[in-house]
């Protein structure tokens, strides 16, 4: 055998060329030698039966296979012997993730969850493990509130089958739910794709946006009054497009992962802001959340415009470098919940556009929204809420943002109602509640450190003071209870109706939170009185406020404002200007980050190359095609609860229809069920098979089990049913009123 650093020397200037018989799967748990091809593809040997590798004249030898010219490169892998490493692992909010040590002979690994929802282990969606180059990081997303979760790693060999052996648990972990405060919940509405649980809705469809997805993404939508309009739809904003028709109201889990930019979209709807999400008439049903997967998720070049929507969610992610607005409500949306985003700098332009435009407008009758739990990094001009059209008054919820040396409009109020509760204002270089056009302002139990002007109201009091700050416009009337204002607040009088010169004040501040303002209290221009909406019972929702010298912990702990553990993007603001809380200008070192952002994310395992490649990235409950659906690895389950499935691996199967808990009891292995998904018109069950699987049915025991697999009639001779089914698609539906309590799906073992 020759020398193996002559080997390694002449490898970079040959090839292989080969009639390879003898090359082996790629086997982690086996001493291996990879040879790596200039197409693209490897052979692997194992060490045990092929003792040395040759080069001769050109030709390279592998026991008995030879190469020649195609060669570029050779790797050695000892055989894993020990558990994966899991280096970290933590709950969040409806979430939690793990993060592991890498194998460099593993090219896939399956994560698995339990706890919860889950009462055995259930595999996760493959797009949520992904490789970090250095780690490996796994997010499960959609989870109860619980203090019961596990999640399980493990390695998968290069057959696809798992080493079980090498598997590592993560300790016990608590997830806490979202806080789910404010006028987007009135009525008990739940906006987004998720129920108040922190679950998916019943039927609802996940789809996956990468940076190569955004164009391919596919699913199916219904676009007319009849049963046959369905077409299936490509790409991110197409399909946000396709629900304006407005005959689909399924709900969807868009899940960003990684830097997604304006050129990885297949277009945009909005000239201004970017994708746009739009229903057909005032208030339409949009039931989407848009979400970021783990600490990372960005988009970059765009935001995003709502207008005629009711229910949409957006949250854990970050904006870069908007268009105009990072997220701009626009026209007539109701029930809107925005949270737990980055907002940075918008397209730098000249003037008081530096910065950009707004971060998080609210605007044109929109009503019932909260913006809670988001982190403005140095943003210009913030939040507007409302025009001069508005026929309000638009109630909106403001709580628990983190105005992070931003500076102003935290928020500007035009003729909406707004409750500002719980907010950190944070080296506020402006000013930070802004009250103009007959607008009314509850501000409670803030914490203002180094704001310049904390509490304004057009054309009075402080503002009345110096050259004013609102275009001249009328005032809105404050009120004010349980704020604190630390010793840096010291270029401002704090007007109140107790010391109000001529001028008037900024707030009527009250001794109780429920205290009304009298109505013969009015603007000093304009002359409006305080609408009280914070004291009406019908109108008013429950809340959890903490005091003001508490809120700084709060926003900035774990659980609070902005991403997952204040996601990836780091930096300091420099303290260069004294107290700092004059400084507007433009941050040029932050601009270049935000320029220069990457993530460190490779892909998601088990892809080729690592990329971000991955069909149409659907998943979940689409079950329309396309993507690739969850693997089936053991027995597959599914019963039924009054939220609906209940099943032992996440999403793999899609339901649509209504549940029971009067049509008798089955019992499976033991184990009692009273819930049953009822089989009627309007019942489907999709699922998609990768190997030869058993299938059996539980109807009500006094029943005959009936239904349709993929059109065809199915009857047993009781109120079981057994067939097995081969790899492929599979849609049940009804062949007659039946109730069904148990899904199976079980391996077919080779002898069968």
């Amino acid at each position: 055998m020759k020398h193996l650093s002559l080997l390694f020397t002449l490898l970079a200037l040959l090839g292989m060329n080969a009639q390879a018989q003898n090359d082996v799967i790629q086997d982690a748990t086996k001493n291996q030698v990879q040879l790596k091809l200039t197409d693209g593809s490897s052979k692997f040997y194992n060490t045990a039966e092929v003792q040395e590798l040759t080069f001769d004249n050109g030709v390279i030898t592998a026991g008995q296979d030879q190469y020649n010219n195609n060669v570029a490169g050779i790797a050695f892998a000892k055989a894993i012997k020990s558990q994966v490493n899991i280096t970290e692992a933590k709950g969040w909010l409806e979430s939690a993730y793990v993060k592991f040590d890498l194998y460099d002979n593993i090219q896939k690994y399956n994560v698995y969850v339990k706890g919860g929802q889950y009462n055995e282990y259930a595999q996760i969606d493959s797009e949520l493990v992904r490789n970090y180059g250095t780690y490996g990081r796994a997010d499960v997303v959609g989870l109860q509130a619980g203090t019961n979760y596990q999640l399980k790693v493990v390695p998968v060999n290069g057959d696809n089958t798992e080493l079980t052996q090498f598997a590592s648990e993560t300790e016990v972990l608590e997830v806490k739910n979202y806080s789910r405060e404010g006028f987007a919940f009135m009525n008990s509405y739940t906006p987004g794709a998720y129920k108040a649980d922190g679950t998916l809705k019943d039927g609802a469809k996940v789809l996956y946006i990468t940076k190569n997805t955004a164009k391919t993404v596919k699913t199916k939508v219904k676009t007319g009054s009849k049963d046959t309009d369905v077409k299936e739809i490509t790409g991110f904003q197409a399909i946000l497009d396709a629900y304006q028709k407005g005959y689909d109201t399924t709900p969807i889990a868009f899940r960003l992962i990684g830097l997604v930019e304006k050129d990885d979209l297949d277009g945009i709807s909005s000239s201004e802001e970017g994708i746009q999400i739009k229903g057909k008439n005032k208030d339409s049903e949009m039931p989407f959340t848009i979400e970021g997967i783990g600490d990372d998720a960005t988009v970059r070049g765009f935001g995003f415009l709502v207008r005629n929507s009711k229910g949409v969610e957006l949250r854990n992610f970050a904006v870069m470098r908007c268009m105009d607005d990072g997220i701009s409500l626009d026209t007539d949306n109701s029930n809107i919940w925005i949270h737990h985003t980055d907002q940075f700098y918008g397209k730098h332009g000249s003037g008081d556009h530096a910065k950009g435009d707004g971060a998080i407008d609210v605007k044109s009758d929109s009503k019932y929204v909260t913006v809670s739990y988001n982190r403005f990094w140095d943003t210009g001009k913030s939040n507007m809420f409302g025009m001069k059209s508005e026929s309000g008054p638009n109630w909106i919820s403001y709580d628990h943002n983190w105005f992070d040396h931003s500076d102003s409009r935290h928020p500007r109020v035009r003729t909406m109602s707004v409750h500002v509760w719980n907010n950190y204002f944070d080296n506020v270089a402006k000013y930070g509640v802004g009250a103009t056009s007959g607008s009314s302002v509850f501000v409670e139990n803030n914490y203002f450190l180094k704001t310049k002007k904390p509490i304004l109201s057009s054309q009075q009091g402080t503002d009345a003071t110096g050259s004013g700050t609102f275009s001249e416009e009328n005032g809105g009337m404050i009120k004010a209870f349980g704020n604190y204002f630390d010793s840096t607040c010291k270029n401002f009088k704090y007007y109140t109706q107790k010391n109000a010169g001529a001028t008037g004040y900024d707030a009527y501040e009250t001794s109780t939170r429920d205290e009304q303002v009298p109505a013969s209290e009015v603007t000093k221009v304009g002359g409006t009185p305080y609408n009280n909406f914070d004291t009406d019972a019908s109108l008013m929702y429950t809340y959890n406020a903490v005091t003001a010298e508490n809120v700084p912990a709060l926003v900035t702990g774990y659980y609070g404002a902005g991403r997952m553990n204040h996601g990836d993007f780091t930096y300091t603001f420099p303290d260069n200007v004294g107290s700092d809380d004059t400084d507007s200008a433009y941050d040029s070192n932050l601009g270049s980050l935000l320029d220069n952002y990457q993530t460190s994310l490779l892909g998601i395992f088990g892809e080729e190359s690592s990329s971000l490649d991955g069909g149409s990235g659907e998943q979940g409950g689409g079950g329309q095609g396309g993507g690739d659906e969850p693997v089936a690895i053991g027995t597959i389950t599914c019963s039924f609860s009054q939220n609906g499935p209940v099943q032992s691996s996440v999403n793999f199967f899609t339901i649509s229809g209504s549940y029971s808990n009067s049509k008798g009891t089955v019992t499976v292995d033991g184990t009692s069920y009273t819930w049953c998904l009822k089989i009627e018109s309007a019942t489907t069950i999709n699922f998609k098979l990768n190997d030869k699987r058993n299938m059996t049915l539980y109807f009500g025991d006094t029943e005959t089990a009936s239904m349709k697999i993929n059109g065809s009639k199915i009857t047993g001779s009781g109120s079981i049913y057994n067939q097995v089914l081969e790899a492929g698609s599979y849609t049940l539906t009804k062949d007659k009123t039946v109730n069904l309590f148990y899904i199976k799906l079980e391996p077919v073992k080779e002898s069968e």
